[in-house]
């Protein structure tokens, strides 16, 4: 017996009423004094970039590639051993606590010990990403047949049959993961430069605050074709050279005190209470009472109003991204669009989707202020074009029929019902990512955790950001596993009915 109301449409239903609940609570006031007039000024700078304002360019390009390309090549290094053991639940949980702290916030923990050197961002690209490859490579190995060992010679020792069993049927696909990968750690890499680092991001920040739109517009016009013409550069047999350049271009590294990074590991980063119980300046009993007042005032007045504050805007944004995933697909899809405009709204996908959110919604904050409005824009227009983007390589799959009439009728009744899945599988998907990006718009002045963990960083109080790190990781962990579960349980119901979902 078919039901009025399908589990897509439920789920559609249920994600409204919680962006609807999060509207309510959402500050998008603009506070800018002149909006509009920034905004001209901003046009007028896009029209007209200047391509030769910026010193050392070139050497701002490659440290963003190199960063993002030794950030990648340790990342796999570190995650791909752990994809074999990551049916351990420890290994797991571990994976998602590290990915579930954003970069910036690795990059301001490793600034208090290696300080502005090259290690700093290189790890704090390599350990978030080398989390994700383990899981990502656990789940593709996974999807490897079985019966391929059974065609193996008797005796095959077990590295053979791995690699030749196993491995090698998923291969390509790891290999599209670890590129995907590298565009975004190419995105990461450029973010890092506003903290410091001699990225794209440290010139392009600079070029904004100064009101120099001419000079900024260069910078990401620059930045959108170094992601566009990935394909063209970045060719497997060139990727050893990059490497190798990379490692003998990178900036000058400082010296690290070993004493004060022991310091930082065994003494700052510890809560008040245990840390004095631990070195024997206070009694057990007075340790812990200290302990719990430090953890009750930190929840109350830090953590849980941060933790409301991102959930609010993260739904919010979520909101925003399916409407623009819908409308974004509509409008470049190659099954509602002519041959002409088309190819412009695959050239509009690529521009927003190459777009880092961060730097988005820096951009955005100079026109509105520092509000949440800003930060909505910024992940709904990342992350809507990143998924119309995918749903649009999905169009391959279905092929018109005769029974509708072209566009109209065909998309309405055929192309979205079976891409519908799909969106929301990576929908939900990225609502992770968009967790984690909404975290660090704190450093900008929205009043999210990462506003908190900034404060904690510059007030030199590393044990309130240590934990206020520890609860971003577990809410992060926590949302995603919610997030998951709903979505498994749609699909396993739209299969029932007889729904197919493609999943890209």
């Amino acid at each position: 017996m078919f039901k009025f109301v399908g589990p897509w449409q439920r789920l559609t239903l249920g994600l409204w009423l919680l962006v609807a609940i999060s509207l309510l609570f959402v500050d998008i006031e603009i506070i800018s004094l002149d909006p509009w007039g920034e905004l001209l000024r901003m046009g007028q700078g896009l029209l007209m970039p200047d391509f030769f304002a910026t010193e050392s360019l070139v050497n701002a390009l490659w440290q963003t590639v190199s960063f993002a390309l030794l950030g990648v090549s340790f990342g796999l290094l570190l995650g791909s051993p752990l994809a074999l053991v990551y049916r351990s639940p420890w290994i797991a949980g571990i994976c998602a606590m590290v990915r579930g702290i954003h970069e910036i916030f690795w990059a301001l923990l490793f600034l208090q010990v290696f300080g502005l050197s090259p290690v700093t961002g290189v790890l704090a690209i390599a350990l978030p990403y080398g989390a994700t490859f383990a899981r990502v490579f656990h789940d593709i190995l996974q999807q490897a047949p079985s019966n391929t060992n059974d065609t193996l010679p008797f005796g095959c020792d077990r590295l053979s049959a791995y690699f030749y069993g196993k491995l090698g049927h998923v291969l390509p696909l790891m290999l599209a993961y670890v590129r995907y990968r590298f565009e975004c750690a190419l995105r990461s890499s450029a973010v890092l430069g506003f903290i410091g680092m001699p990225t794209l991001g440290f010139y392009l920040e600079t070029a904004f605050r100064q009101g120099k739109y001419h000079e900024g517009a260069a910078l990401l016009i620059l930045f959108v074709v170094l992601i566009g013409t990935i394909p063209l550069w970045s060719r497997r047999r060139l990727l050893p050279l990059y490497l190798l350049a990379a490692l003998f271009t990178l900036p000058k590294l400082t010296s690290v005190d070993l004493q004060l990074v022991w310091q930082f590991l065994t003494v700052d980063i510890l809560p008040p209470g245990i840390r004095e119980v631990i070195y024997g300046q206070q009694e057990f009993a007075q340790g812990l009472s200290r302990f719990a007042s430090w953890w009750q005032r930190m929840t109350l007045e830090q953590a849980l109003p941060g933790v409301g504050a991102t959930l609010v805007l993260a739904i919010s944004a979520l909101g925003l991204t399916h409407l623009l995933a819908l409308f974004g697909h509509r409008f470049a899809s190659m099954h509602s669009r002519g041959k002409f405009s088309m190819p412009i709204g695959q050239l509009l996908l690529l521009i927003l989707r190459s777009m880092p959110e961060y730097i988005l919604a820096f951009i955005f904050m100079m026109l509105c202020g520092p509000s949440m409005l800003p930060a909505i824009l910024a992940l709904g227009l990342h992350n809507g074009s990143l998924i119309a983007y995918l749903l649009t390589r999905q169009d391959s799959l279905v092929k018109p029929s005769a029974l509708y009439q072209r566009r109209s009728d065909h998309y309405g009744y055929e192309v979205l019902p079976r891409i519908y899945p799909n969106l929301m599988s990576l929908l939900f998907y990225r609502f992770e990512v968009i967790l984690r990006e909404t975290a660090i718009f704190g450093v900008l002045g929205v009043m999210t955790l990462g506003f908190y963990i900034d404060s904690a960083f510059s007030e030199i109080r590393y044990n309130n950001a240590f934990y206020l790190l520890i609860v971003t990781a577990l809410l992060n962990v926590l949302v995603d596993s919610l997030a998951r579960r709903m979505l498994a349980k749609r699909l396993n119901q739209g299969m029932a009915v007889g729904q197919v979902s493609c999943v890209v």
